[in-house]
C-alpha cells in the first residue's frame, strides 16, 4: 500500500508569500504516520517504493495491549533482512537504500495469544527539501528568509514533540484504564467474598447459642 502522498487543505491562500513557502514545503515533506490495531495471532505488512541511495527512517511504538511489545522486521527487495527486532515497545532505525524497490516492514503479533496491540509507526523516505534552494542563487539568505529557515526548524521540532506527546498520553490512559478495570474487578471480589464470610459467621454463631434438646429416656427393668 502507498504510504507517501500529498493532501493540500487550508486557506493558505491568504498567507503571506513567505509563510505559504514554509507551509507547502511543511507538507510536501511531511513523513507516513499510520496508527492501527494488531489483532492477536496477527502480522502486519507495509511496502514501500524507494530509490537507491534515499536515507530512510523507521520508527514505531506500542501504545497499549497486553507489555507493550510487538515484533518488527524490515526487508529490502531482495528480501535481505535490514532491521529486527523481538519484542520491542519502540525503536528508531535509519537506514540507506541500496537499491531501487519495493522496501517491505512487518510488524508481527503472532506471541500473544488474546492480547490486541495499538502499534504507531513514522516511516520517513528522504531528507527534508530545502526550504529556499541554493541553485541559481548569487546573494545570500535575506532577513526574512533566516527567519523563516528558523520557523520552518522550529515548527518541525514542535510536531515530532506534540506527537511524542500524544503517544505518550495515549499509553498513559490506556494503562490508567486497564489499572482502574483491575481496581474494580478486585473490589468486586473483595466484596462478594466479605459478604460469603459474614454470612458463614452468623450461621457459626447461631450455631453457638442455638437451643440444643436432648431426650432421656429411663428403662426400668
Amino acid at each position: 500500500m502507498p504510504l507517501r502522498g500529498f493532501r493540500a487543505a487550508g486557506p493558505w491562500g491568504r498567507l503571506p508569500p513567505p509563510l505559504l513557502v514554509v507551509a507547502l514545503v511543511a507538507c510536501a515533506a511531511r513523513a507516513s504516520e499510520i496508527t492501527f490495531e494488531l489483532p492477536d495471532n496477527a502480522k502486519q505488512c507495509f511496502y514501500e517504493e524507494i530509490a537507491q541511495g534515499t536515507k530512510c527512517t523507521l520508527e514505531f511504538q506500542v501504545i497499549t495491549g497486553g507489555h507493550y511489545d510487538v515484533d518488527c522486521r524490515l526487508e529490502d527487495p531482495d528480501g535481505i533482512v535490514l532491521y529486527k527486532e523481538m519484542k520491542k515497545q519502540y525503536d528508531s532505525f535509519t537506514f540507506t537504500a541500496s537499491r531501487n524497490g519495493t522496501y517491505k516492514f512487518c510488524f508481527s503479533n503472532e506471541f500473544s495469544t488474546f492480547t490486541h496491540k495499538t502499534v504507531y509507526f513514522d516511516f520517513q523516505v528522504g531528507e527534508d527539501p530545502p526550504l529556499f534552494p541554493s541553485e541559481n542563487r548569487v546573494t545570500a539568505l535575506t532577513q526574512m528568509e533566516s527567519a523563516c529557515v528558523s520557523i520552518h526548524e522550529a515548527l518541525k521540532s514542535v510536531i515530532d514533540y506534540q506527537t511524542h506527546f500524544r503517544l505518550r498520553e495515549a499509553q498513559g490512559r490506556s494503562r490508567a484504564e486497564d489499572l482502574n478495570t483491575r481496581v474494580a474487578y478486585w473490589s468486586i471480589g473483595e466484596a462478594i467474598i466479605l459478604l460469603v464470610v459474614s454470612i458463614g459467621q452468623v450461621f457459626l454463631l447461631k450455631s453457638f447459642f442455638s437451643d440444643k434438646r436432648t431426650t432421656t429416656t429411663r428403662v426400668g427393668s
